[in-house]
């Protein structure tokens, strides 16, 4: 019976935690290129960057933390030697709250800001799901009209047209105020009625996917659905439900009655319908007018920014206006089925945030591109963008003699003072795995300098590209000595100008 190696008993097993992704050059390159469009579109708005740490006190966290008992319950937290909880931040906006309110007297006011960076969530992860990811946020805080939340819909809307998504997706707009006023033209108003309010709102959710018959039932008694699992429903009368249908169906086509101011006119007509007495829904709706009518009047197409009753992303957040930017491409998902690609941004009013760390109100709207989820969308609709010009790999200075080190250190600084990117080979491997090396680096030139060379004063430049072409044309290897393809002898003080006109012959200036 073999004996176990004691050294490999003590192997570490490598592995990457769950929910969490490793990613190398290409990608990070790709993905480096949308985030800088996302930057020029953010910027083009007046919005300037802020970057917060990656940790904040876990008490500022606020609504963000599932449950303030259990701090390191959904998010990241651990105590500080004061004893003083802190967390890893879990979203990007809360952070900001805290810095404005920290520097409220020193910055203008409405503050526009933008910030990208990954985020920590302390959940299960699964397919799509993951515990760390990035997102690209951008915030006005002190503008209390909704000529602000009109400008984050068009900044989306504009977003997305530079990213190359023009006609492949709509930006929604719903109200807080206009849900809380139906809720209460049915009788679900008060806290009591809480629990009723949350399944009215996950069924109105459910429009895209059930449609109005499927919401229906989960109004009423409840729905069973194709694997016979039953969700019981919320119990409405038969005329609550109606109302509600009538606020979630209304999808006039734009060019009903003529020209566009018209069209919304009677759109929110119908939902003033919904609200009946409502003060607080009539509030809602004339908030959603004036973004409407501010969003036609600066050019943007029914196709582009609309209301839309079916947007209830946390309502238990979120003071006003809501909106999400949506892909209406078809993709298959997991089941085999073809359904749109669906949300990659989304945010809202949130008035009540800053306004924890500070006596007076101070309202704030935003929204918050999942950077991840919006990549994806980039890579199935092949956007040039994210193609871009392939970066060339470094020039690689062979090593022959070991012993003349140095004298391949100056080659190779010579390259990188010329603002070549270089390097000298530091394995401890002959000539032909040296040249495999050069490969795996997608090198585009190697420098090879033996000792005839180097008593020369010459260096050997092999253009690794051309060479490859060359070699799919050659047959044997007599043949493949003859031709030496791509391969010339050049005095060193040449080297940098003929490496040069190798680059220029495969890449753009840029790369």
């Amino acid at each position: 019976m073999a004996k176990a190696d004691p050294k490999k008993a003590d192997t570490l097993k490598p592995r990457l935690p769950r929910g969490f992704l490793d990613r190398r050059e290409e990608e990070i390159a790709a993905q480096h290129r949308m985030l800088e469009e996302i930057r020029r579109t953010f910027e083009l708005y007046g919005f300037e960057a802020l970057e917060t740490p990656f940790i904040e006190y876990t008490e500022a966290l606020g609504k963000f933390l599932p449950d303030l008992d259990r701090p390191n319950e959904g998010v990241f937290s651990f105590q500080d030697d004061d004893e003083s909880w802190l967390s890893l931040r879990y979203d990007l906006t809360a952070p900001l709250a805290r810095f404005v309110a920290e520097h409220f007297d020193a910055i203008p006011k409405p503050y526009r800001s933008f910030r990208a960076g990954y985020v920590f969530r302390n959940e299960k992860p699964g397919p799509g799901r993951f515990r760390q990811f990035m997102q690209f946020d951008a915030d006005i805080v002190g503008a209390p009209s909704v000529a602000a939340d009109a400008e984050i819909c068009m900044m989306a809307a504009d977003t997305l047209d530079r990213l190359g998504l023009k006609g492949q997706y709509v930006i929604k707009v719903n109200n807080r105020k206009v849900l809380d006023g139906v809720m209460e033209a049915i009788g679900l108003a008060g806290d009591d009625q809480a629990g009723r309010r949350l399944t009215v709102l996950r069924a109105i959710d459910k429009l895209d996917r059930l449609g109005p018959d499927g919401v229906r039932l989960l109004l009423g008694a409840g729905r069973k659905d194709e694997s016979g699992d039953f969700t019981k429903g919320a119990g409405l009368p038969e005329d609550a439900i109606e109302r509600i249908l009538a606020y979630v169906s209304f999808q006039a086509s734009p060019s009903d009655g003529g020209d566009r101011v018209h069209f919304w006119e009677q759109f929110f007509r119908s939902w003033g319908n919904v609200v009946g007495d409502s003060e607080t829904g009539r509030e809602g709706i004339a908030e959603l007018h004036a973004i409407m009518r501010l969003c036609t009047a600066a050019g943007y197409s029914h196709d582009q920014i609309r209301a839309d009753p079916s947007v209830v992303r946390g309502l238990e957040y979120y003071t006003g206006p809501v909106y999400e930017a949506e892909l209406t491409f078809p993709v298959t998902n997991e089941e085999g089925q073809v359904v749109r690609f669906g949300s990659v941004a989304g945010g809202g009013r949130y008035d009540g945030l800053v306004g924890r760390f500070r006596a007076e109100p101070v309202p704030a709207t935003g929204f918050s591109i999942g950077v991840s989820r919006l990549f994806s969308a980039l890579q199935l609709v092949r956007s040039p963008l994210l193609q871009g010009t392939r970066k060339p790999g470094p020039v690689v200075v062979l090593v022959l003699d070991r012993e003349n080190v140095a004298d391949y250190q100056r080659l190779v600084a010579h390259l990188r003072a010329a603002n070549i990117r270089a390097e000298l080979y530091l394995g401890g491997a002959g000539m032909k795995a040296q040249m495999k090396y050069a490969d795996r680096r997608r090198a585009p030139v190697a420098i090879i300098q033996g000792s005839n060379e180097r008593e020369a004063g010459e260096v050997q430049i092999k253009d690794l590209i051309e060479g490859a072409r060359a070699a799919e044309t050659i047959a044997s290897n007599a043949e493949w000595k003859a031709a030496r393809p791509a391969q010339f002898s050049v005095p060193e003080a040449e080297m940098v100008d003929r490496v040069r006109e190798v680059l220029a012959r495969h890449f753009s200036p840029t790369a």
